[in-house]
């Protein structure tokens, strides 16, 4: 009985976290106002709405980082 107890795999602390989720941080997106230019940070799942004035069309800002293309 002994010798199967020093068979047994022992459990390895790495893999300890496996299976947890660790949710990503998502930023805001920069758009903005058509109608008088004011910048809006606007979350998912919000209405697409100046916070200024109400207006309810929205330029997204470009983006800084530089974008390049691969022609084929």
């Amino acid at each position: 009985m002994d010798h199967q107890m020093e068979d047994a795999p022992q459990q390895d602390k790495s893999n300890a976290n496996y299976g947890t989720y660790q949710a990503k941080q998502r930023q805001d997106v920069q758009y903005l106002c058509a109608d008088c230019g004011v910048e809006n940070e606007i979350k998912s799942r919000e209405p697409i709405r100046c916070k200024a004035c109400g207006h309810r069309i929205m330029y997204k800002k470009r983006t800084s980082k530089m974008v390049q293309f691969e022609a084929r």
